[in-house]
């Protein structure tokens, strides 16, 4: 023993990722329920989606974008649910990419963002890790599964193009997780609509991890979605966890 304190020389800054997670849809499927707000094994569907980041230790930071009728409900959920990493409850756009797109620029500087669908309310923390530790080497990366089903290409007028490898094909799901700079940059005067924040980093030639997500990670859409959904969460709460 010399009594002479080491210290760390690394001054590598510790890695921050913040969440949007974006529930500003209409919920034109729902038959006029705002599906936000159903209950959902007992708890408002939202309240699942959003306490999976809250319960994350990888996320530190929250941006829910809501539609602007529910935000004042969402602001309220959040409050007395005392969710300490949201950083701000916001409306979304007119399209799903003008959603995210305000979510990012309300986050705190931050290393990683991680895109979310607020209708998919069966999404984990280890999910989210996951998608954190698969995006590092390529700075994109995707939750997906394989699909199931055999797909064929159809023609406007019904009739089969071809049969698609099933093996190449992968359903996309959320969490979708970029670096900071890359989303940003995808985001910059984008223009065409999109169905994915993906689709925006491929177009500019980035290239885009896909890890494997769950089958469990359903998007809810419609009523029957709902019952589902139910399920796999209450066969988690019996099963402990």
């Amino acid at each position: 023993m010399t009594g002479v304190t080491e210290t760390s020389t690394d001054t590598t800054p510790p890695v921050s990722a913040g969440a949007v997670i974006v529930a500003a849809g209409a919920s034109q499927r729902m038959q006029g329920v705002d599906k936000l707000f159903v209950p959902l094994a007992g708890r408002p569907l939202l309240l699942w989606s959003v306490e999976a980041f809250q319960l994350c230790e990888a996320i530190h930071y929250i941006v829910l974008v809501v539609h602007e009728n529910s935000l004042a409900k969402a602001t309220a959920m959040a409050t007395a649910q005392g969710w300490s990493k949201i950083v701000e409850v916001c409306a979304g756009g007119a399209r799903r990419q003008d959603s995210v797109s305000r979510g990012i620029g309300r986050l705190p500087p931050c290393d990683w963002v991680v895109v979310h669908d607020g209708a998919r309310p069966c999404v984990t923390p280890g999910l989210i890790s996951l998608g954190l530790a698969e995006a590092r080497p390529t700075g994109s990366a995707i939750a997906a599964v394989p699909v199931t089903d055999t797909i064929k290409l159809v023609s406007p007028d019904g009739l089969i193009k071809r049969t698609l490898p099933r093996d190449q094909l992968w359903a996309i799901q959320t969490p979708q997780v970029f670096r900071i700079d890359i989303i940003r940059a995808a985001y910059t005067g984008a223009l065409q609509d999109v169905t994915d924040d993906a689709s925006l980093v491929e177009k500019m030639g980035y290239p885009v991890k896909v890890f494997r997500g769950s089958y469990d990670n359903i998007k809810v859409t419609s009523p029957p979605d709902l019952a589902v959904a139910e399920y796999i969460l209450e066969r988690r709460r019996h099963a402990g966890g």
